[in-house]
C-alpha cells in the first residue's frame, strides 16, 4: 500500500514552494519521497524530482506543433498523459515499494472540474498500483481579503472536490501573507469554517463590481452552504509547526496513519476518532501570530 499527495491548485498558489518544502519536511520524518512533476509548463523545478512529464512531452512543442496557447496545450499534454499511462505506470512501480508520493500538477483549473483527463489518470494509477492518495487543493489566502475573490475560491474548492472524487484538504496556502492586500473583515475562523456567508453580503455589496451580481453571488453561497463540504486549514510552509499540523491531518485522510499497525477493528476506531489537536492551530493560534489585532487608543 502507497501512499501521498496530489497537489493542485490555481496558478500562484504555492504548489511547486508546497511540494519541495512538503518533501524536505517529509524526509526529516524518515519518509522517503518521490516528488513527479506532472506540469510541463513547470520549467524551473527546485526540487528534485524522481518523475518529470518533460521526458514524455513538452509544453512548448505542443504549442509549436498544433498552434495552441499555454491553457490549450496543458489540455493536449493531459490527455496524451491519459493515452500514455504506461510510461507513468513504469516510472512509478520502482518507487512504490518504498516511497511516499508527491504529484505535483498543473495549475490551469479546468483541468480538475471540467475535464476528465487528470481525474482519469489519477484514478488508473490509484486502480492500478494501489496508491492511497489525498488531494490537496492549494488557495491563496490573500483572496480572504477580497469577499468576491473569496466566494470564487470556494466555488473552485466544491467543483474540484466533487469532481476529483478523493480525500480531500482545502488549504489556505501562504498564510503568513494573509493581510498583504488588505484587512479582513472577520476573524480567520469566518473563512475557515465557512459557515454563514450571508455575512459578506453587505461587504460585497460595497463594490460596485460585486453588487451588479447580487443574485448570482447569493446563489453561489447557498449552494456552497447547501453541499457543507467545504472548510480550510492554514498553512505557512515555512513553518514546520505549520506544516507538521497539516501532515497530521493528511496523514488522517488518505490512512497512513494506520500503515503498518495490526489490530482490532476497535484499536483502529480509536485512533480515527482520536481528538483533532491540529484544531486550535487551525484557527486562533494562526491569527495570533499572522493577523495583526485593532489597536485601541484607550486615552480616547
Amino acid at each position: 500500500m502507497v501512499f501521498g499527495q496530489v497537489v493542485i491548485g490555481p496558478p500562484g498558489s504555492g504548489k511547486t514552494t508546497y511540494c519541495n518544502g512538503m518533501s524536505q519536511f517529509l524526509q526529516l520524518l524518515g519518509r522517503k519521497v518521490a516528488v513527479i512533476n506532472l506540469d510541463p509548463a513547470n520549467d524551473s523545478l527546485p526540487y528534485e524530482c524522481a518523475i518529470n512529464i518533460e521526458d514524455l512531452i513538452k509544453l512548448s512543442d505542443v504549442m509549436n506543433e498544433h498552434s495552441l496557447g499555454p491553457n490549450g496545450g496543458l489540455v493536449y499534454c493531459m490527455d496524451y498523459l491519459e493515452k500514455n499511462i504506461d510510461w507513468l505506470e513504469s516510472k512509478l512501480k520502482p518507487l512504490i515499494k518504498d516511497h511516499y508520493l508527491l504529484f505535483d500538477f498543473p495549475g490551469q483549473v479546468e483541468l480538475f472540474f471540467l475535464h476528465s483527463n487528470a481525474k482519469t489518470v489519477i484514478e488508473k494509477l490509484i486502480k492500478q498500483l494501489n496508491l492511497r492518495l489525498t488531494a490537496v487543493h492549494l488557495v491563496d489566502a490573500h483572496l480572504c481579503s477580497d469577499p468576491g475573490k473569496y466566494v470564487s475560491a470556494l466555488v473552485l474548492s466544491l467543483s474540484t472536490m466533487l469532481h476529483m472524487e478523493l480525500p480531500h484538504i482545502n488549504v489556505l496556502s501562504k498564510i503568513d501573507l494573509i493581510e498583504s492586500y488588505g484587512k479582513l473583515a472577520f476573524n480567520l475562523e469566518f473563512y475557515t469554517d465557512v459557515e454563514d456567508l450571508s455575512y459578506l453580503q453587505y461587504h460585497l455589496d460595497q463594490d460596485p463590481r460585486s453588487a451588479k451580481y447580487r443574485k448570482l453571488t447569493k446563489e453561489l453561497c447557498e449552494v456552497i452552504e447547501t453541499h457543507g463540504l467545504v472548510n480550510f486549514t492554514t498553512l505557512d510552509i515555512q513553518d514546520k509547526e505549520s506544516v507538521g499540523n497539516l501532515v497530521k491531518l493528511i496523514d488522517k485522510s488518505n490512512g497512513y496513519i494506520f500503515a503498518g499497525i495490526e489490530g482490532s477493528v476497535v484499536e483502529f476506531s480509536k485512533i480515527a476518532a482520536a481528538p483533532i489537536d491540529w484544531d486550535y492551530f487551525r484557527t486562533a493560534a494562526v491569527q495570533e501570530k499572522y493577523m495583526k489585532d485593532d489597536e485601541i487608543d484607550f486615552d480616547d
